[in-house]
């Protein structure tokens, strides 16, 4: 006796459904796509780098010289990398607990644009790296270390990005839409991250009064490659429209905020209280606070990668 059912081997894995053919033929439908060991790896791997660099900018603020690839005079300036990196660890190792592509690739992206500007500002200050028979070996091993890691992950991500997309499957159904009111916040978060981000990039010298602290042409450039990838993760959280596809980026929204203030009450007469640029900043961190709080509390609805799909139906028998 054969049966056609419609029916998930596994929340988010797989999927058969009956087929349009004779009685007692079944067919499996393509599942949902899972995240593929080489992305959940990369993703685990990429989390552990930045939990190592959030130490040495975060922890270590005013030892860049000794403990960091490069040497950052200002310590808020420091201490605003260090939180990227550490908000990063939420981002890429909760993305890579997920069992659905869907619910992860909100991390992709965002991860491929930072290292990439990255590499492109440390190849276009390479003589500001501690690279020198100066430098003591350690130091110059982190810098090395630093080089290599931001040369090799973004090839190693366009490759198991080419084997996630052959993967087969399918998204899971949207079931955790976000209010209407935050498509616009996300969209103006788009907008001004990109916008101020490339000015800082391609501009550093003449765009760096647009920012909050003082800024050499390298940190500007390193603080650029942090608004472009917020920029990216909210122009994609857009596309996405669903709250539980955008948990790791609000779980790291949330403590990218956190961490600035951290920073800021740690170092006070480095940041340009009353300014445009600083009373921007922290309208955008008080902002931040809010979107990721909401789509945190939206994507908990459901649980981690189970959507409401309707009732399995069983085909009748035949003989």
């Amino acid at each position: 006796m054969n049966k056609n059912t419609d029916r998930y081997t596994e929340p988010d894995l797989r999927q058969e459904m009956p087929g349009p053919g004779a009685a007692g033929e079944s067919r499996t439908a393509a599942g949902l796509r899972p995240l593929v060991p080489g992305m959940r790896r990369l993703l685990f791997i990429a989390a552990v780098l930045v939990l190592l660099a959030g130490l040495q900018l975060f922890v270590f603020t005013g030892r860049t010289g000794t403990f960091f690839a490069w040497t950052i005079a200002n310590p808020l300036g420091a201490a605003f990398l260090g939180a990227g990196y550490w908000a990063s660890v939420a981002i890429e190792a909760l993305a890579g607990r997920q069992p659905v592509w869907a619910n992860a690739r909100i991390a992709v992206p965002t991860v491929f644009v930072f290292t990439v500007l990255t590499l492109a500002a440390t190849l276009m200050h390479l003589g500001q790296f501690h690279l020198g028979s100066q430098f003591a070996a350690g130091t110059r091993i982190v810098t090395v270390a630093w080089i290599a890691i931001y040369i090799l992950v973004p090839v190693l991500m366009l490759i198991v990005l080419t084997v996630q997309a052959r993967t087969p499957g399918i998204d899971p159904p949207r079931s955790a839409p976000l209010p209407a009111w935050l498509y616009g916040v996300l969209a103006a978060q788009a907008v001004v991250f990109l916008g101020v981000g490339i000015a800082l990039f391609t501009a550093p010298g003449r765009a760096a009064p647009l920012w909050a602290w003082k800024l050499t042409p390298l940190l500007a450039q390193a603080t650029a490659a942090w608004l472009i990838s917020l920029g990216v993760a909210a122009a994609q959280a857009l596309v996405e429209r669903d709250a539980r596809r955008l948990r790791p980026a609000a779980v790291g929204y949330l403590l990218l905020a956190v961490l600035q203030v951290i920073a800021l009450a740690r170092y006070p007469h480095r940041f340009h209280w009353g300014t445009a640029p600083g009373i921007v900043y922290l309208i955008f961190l008080g902002v931040m606070v809010l979107t990721g709080a909401v789509g945190l509390a939206r994507g908990m609805r459901t649980p981690s990668g189970r959507a409401r799909f309707p009732r399995p139906v069983q085909a009748p028998s035949s003989r």
